[in-house]
Order: structure tokens, then sequence, then C-alpha cells
């Protein structure tokens, strides 16, 4: 049976070349950068060099470079990081509806455990927040506003440019979970975000799991949330994961610094002719905005499915997708996004995300739009 995976979104397959940057860190570069012996410094430099690299291709200063373990410790520190630090300034914060759980979850936690009042921002019917909204909602005791660039689920772009302006404005620090963006969208440098606070994870632009960087605007110090040494400027302890780190640096270099690695000129095409096949298919909706958001992303829901039987059924065709965020797979409750979009709950509980990368080919998108119709029908009728 042949597999097509439509899953760009949840993770990339390491890239080669990435893998080979990443092999004398597994080999005979092995130090502890900690380390004070020929055998600890050598990979001091290489970690050092690692830094250099990033911020080059951030335009930004090493200083404001912090190595993490992916996505999510990035966000956690961005957001735990910066209240530790200014939680003495107020106690409101300000984040959207449709954020990543990794961001999510943390205001929730703060507002049920730690008494801070958090306000979730509103999305249009395409999944964006007005600036006005921002706006209105700060306020004299607002500390830090959180809202992601592009919307892990169904792809719609958010104006962080014009958001950060605001918070700069009045201010406010503010935070923009990158994730997915990088890679999907242009990208010229960090000031291009307008953000104080940037998060980054390697696999979602053909780089290993388990790396992800955090970029800090000087001179801001959020404190640390890991401790037990010194790494990275005091900024995160624990010996940092050289291999994953080059590895990461090397896929930034190749696929976000240079050109993105999902192509709009290639992906859209492919992307528009599986939204036509769905939106023929009775009880099919469409979900986030057509034009501004990822070139690779399409989200979709079905009228008397859910989405883990949807996902089964595709899989069984040998197409492997995603309902909702991968970081929830499993999960029975429907998307939070799809519910802020203003979808009926029983109906926010069947999204299907088709996400493209560069493997993908017309000929599967082909074979996807002929299996589509088929898999739901099957699921309405069983």
């Amino acid at each position: 049976m042949r597999m097509v995976y439509f899953d760009y979104n949840a993770t990339t397959p390491l890239d080669k070349g990435v893998l080979e940057s990443m092999l004398p860190y597994l080999n005979e570069i092995f130090g502890n950068p900690s380390s004070v012996h020929q055998v600890g410094r050598r990979a001091r430099a290489m970690l050092d060099d690692a830094r250099d690299r990033m911020a080059k291709a951030w335009k930004t200063r090493p200083s404001e470079v912090v190595f993490t373990s992916g996505g999510t410790e990035s966000n956690n520190l961005a957001i735990f990081g910066s209240l530790r630090f200014l939680r003495e300034k107020g106690r409101h914060l300000i984040t959207s509806q449709i954020e990543h759980h990794a961001v999510l979850h943390a205001f929730q936690y703060l507002e049920k455990k730690e008494g801070f009042d958090v306000t979730y921002l509103p999305v249009s019917r395409k999944g964006q927040v007005d600036p006005a909204d921002l706006r209105k909602s700060i306020r004299s005791d607002t500390i830090l506003v959180s809202v992601m660039s592009a919307n892990n689920e169904i792809g719609s772009l958010q104006p962080v440019s014009e958001l950060g302006s605001i918070c700069r404005e009045k201010g406010v620090i503010f935070h923009t979970d990158a994730v997915q963006s990088m890679g999907k969208e242009p990208f010229l440098s960090m000031a291009g975000l307008n953000a104080d606070l940037v998060s980054v994870c390697a696999h979602k632009f053909h780089g290993p799991k388990g790396a992800g960087a955090l970029f800090i605007r000087s001179p801001f110090q959020p404190h640390p949330i890991l401790f037990g040494g010194g790494h990275e400027n005091e900024k995160r302890a624990g010996t940092e994961n050289l291999p994953t780190i080059a590895g990461m640096v090397e896929a930034f270099e190749r696929f976000v610094q240079k050109s993105p690695v999902f192509e709009r000129s290639r992906l859209q095409p492919m992307v528009e002719k599986l939204e036509s096949a769905a939106a023929e298919i009775p009880g099919v909706v469409l979900q986030g905005s057509r034009d501004q958001r990822l070139c690779n992303t399409m989200a979709f829901t079905v009228e008397g499915a859910d989405g883990i039987s949807l996902m089964a059924g595709l899989d069984l065709e040998g197409i492997c997708a995603s309902s909702g965020s991968a970081c929830s797979a499993g999960s029975l409750a429907p998307s939070h996004v799809i519910l802020a979009l203003g979808v009926a709950k029983n109906v926010a509980n069947s999204l299907v995300r088709f996400s493209l990368g560069r493997e993908n080919t017309m000929e599967e998108v082909d074979y996807v739009c002929e299996q589509l119709p088929g898999i739901i029908a099957r699921l309405r009728t069983g």
C-alpha cells in the first residue's frame, strides 16, 4: 500500500545533509562544553560557533540566542521566565484563544494556580487576531502579550509585526511562538517579527527533534525556569545537546535563512486542488483563511464524523494527516482552535488537517482527492 505523508506541520523528516552535519558531534566531538580540559574546550568552541552562526542567521547578537530542547521549552521559558522577572510590575497577561497548548496551557495554569489575570483575545472567522482588540485589552498592569505567528492547525497568519508595534508603544513585552512559520514564511531577521521573545523549533524545518531556541531581545533578562548550572549564559541549566544544536543551526541556515523549504509556488496549487476536492463533498466545510495562511496548510471539518474515525479511515488508505495539534493526538476533545472560530462543538470534533512539504507530489494530491469522498462516505454509513 502506498503512503502519503500530509502531516508536515507535525514534523518533517530529518534532512540527510543536516544529519551528516550532526555526526561529528555524536562521535569524536563528544565532550561536555562546560569541562575545562581540551576535550571540553573543543566542544565549547563548537557550541560558541553554533551560537555565532545562529545569531548571524537571525541578525542578532550571540548573547540573544538561547538553545533549548524544543518549541515547548522555548515557549515556557519565554512565558514563565518573563513573569518571574516582571511580576512586581503587574499581574495582567494577554494571549489569543488559538495558541498552541504549550502557550495556552501555560497561561491557564498561571490564571488558575498563581492568580494572574489573563485576557484571551478572540479571533475572526479566518482565525486572526484584530490588532484593535489587542490595543483595547492592554492595561496599566499588563506585563506580557503572547500571540503566535502562524497557527499549527489551520495555518492562519497573525499580524505579529503590528501587534509587536502596539506592545512596544505601550511598554509591554511581546512574545511570539514562531514554530510553525519558520521555513514556511520568508524570513529576513528577528527584527522583522518585532518581538522581544521568539520561539523556534528545529524539527519543523527538517532539523532534529529535541532542539529549539529562544530569541531574547537585549537587554531583557527573563529568569531561568531550569536550575542546576550556569549554562546558556545562566538562562537555561543543563548540559547543551551539541549534536541537535548543530543540526538545528545547519537546518536553519539551509531552509529558513536562505530560502523557505516550503515553496509557495509549488505547494499552493496542491493545497488549492485538495480544497476544491474537499469542498465538493457534502457536509465538508473548509476552515480558516484561504489567503492569509501558511501555503502548505488546509483544514476542514466533516459533518456527521469525528476526527479519530477520520484519521483511522485516512490511515487505512495510507494517508497520514492530523486532527488538530499533533501534541494532542488521541484526544477526543474538539479542537479549541475550531471552537474559537465559532464552529459548533459537535462539528469542531471532526477537524482534518493536511499539511504538505517538499517531498509531496501532485500525483499524491490526485490520489488523496480520489480517496477522500469514499473515506468520508464509509464513515457516515458505518
